[in-house]
């Protein structure tokens, strides 16, 4: 990895969270677990789950699944120590669960403001695959190294309502979707065997080249190859190696002169198109840093 970390450091400095500032720290072993998790607690609320703008495209205070994936991030940053958030996060996505384990796409919110209509207009009767399996799957990988999160009946529910989901889709998903899906059956394969042959099925709706128009999004906003499998494992299985070599050396070559990485979607207010080039920043390097 060849990217320049002083100058990632100084551009998180000027642009970013405090929260993308210490995740960064302790990647590079000069933070330590107390401090990120004092940085993403301003994100928690009394319930147990996570609002306030921690999915930078939703501000509303209320707790939602997009809080509960990226506080569920940092409770694998810190590996392999554990916090008691991470069991109280897990209660709470207990009680919000709609019959059967799944979740939906978002719940309601008192305030739109500064918040994306796909967030804000979502059916919280209704389940998602993209929100179940995007909560699922990184709270699987902190279950690797927290017992509390691995055996609590949530999780139990919420794999097995995704593996069923994912078994009879039979159309195109959406590229988001599709991507949180194959990254779900990358963290369960350890787990639960079925998730091998499923990730063969929804490996026939991805191109070779791991290249996805996003639909609803910009006219050039597409995933890559990176974003339906970031870390080396076994979704790499659905993937053409040389477009995952590829797809590192263009993502390394992404850094700008300010030192921070960008995202290519639309931002829905000022705060979060400054959070997510630090989230981006952060992401960019740990990603890098898993597969070099």
């Amino acid at each position: 990895m060849t990217v320049n970390l002083a100058a990632a450091a100084s551009f998180l400095a000027t642009h970013g969270r405090v929260l993308d500032r210490r995740r960064f720290e302790l990647l590079f072993g000069a933070g330590d677990a107390e401090a990120v998790l004092s940085a993403v607690a301003g994100y928690r609320n009394a319930d147990g789950g996570y609002g306030w703008g921690l999915e930078p495209d939703l501000r509303a205070p209320e707790s939602q699944p997009g809080g509960a994936l990226h506080a569920f991030e940092v409770f694998e940053d810190i590996a392999p120590k554990t916090t008691p958030l991470s069991l109280e996060l897990c209660d709470w996505l207990e009680s919000a669960s709609l019959p059967g384990g799944g979740l939906p796409f978002a719940f309601p919110v008192a305030d739109r403001a500064g918040s994306a209509p796909f967030w804000t207009d979502a059916d919280p009767t209704k389940f998602s695959l993209q929100s179940t399996a995007f909560v699922a799957s990184t709270a699987l990988r902190v279950a690797a190294h927290d017992k509390a999160v691995a055996e609590h009946p949530w999780l139990t529910a919420a794999v097995s309502r995704c593996l069923d989901a994912i078994a009879r889709v039979e159309e195109q998903p959406h590229a988001i979707e599709l991507s949180f899906a194959i990254r779900f059956l990358d963290a369960a394969h350890a787990t639960r065997p079925e998730a091998d042959e499923l990730l063969d099925h929804l490996g026939k709706f991805l191109p070779a080249d791991g290249i996805l128009h996003v639909a609803g999004g910009g006219e050039d906003e597409v995933l890559r190859p990176l974003d339906f499998s970031p870390i080396p494992g076994p979704s790499r299985k659905v993937l053409d190696p040389a477009a995952v070599a590829a797809e590192l050396e263009r993502l390394e070559s992404q850094q700008l002169e300010d030192g921070g990485w960008t995202v290519d979607f639309a931002s829905f207010s000022p705060a979060a198109a400054l959070e997510w080039r630090g989230y981006a920043t952060v992401r960019a390097i740990s990603v890098l840093r898993a597969n070099s």
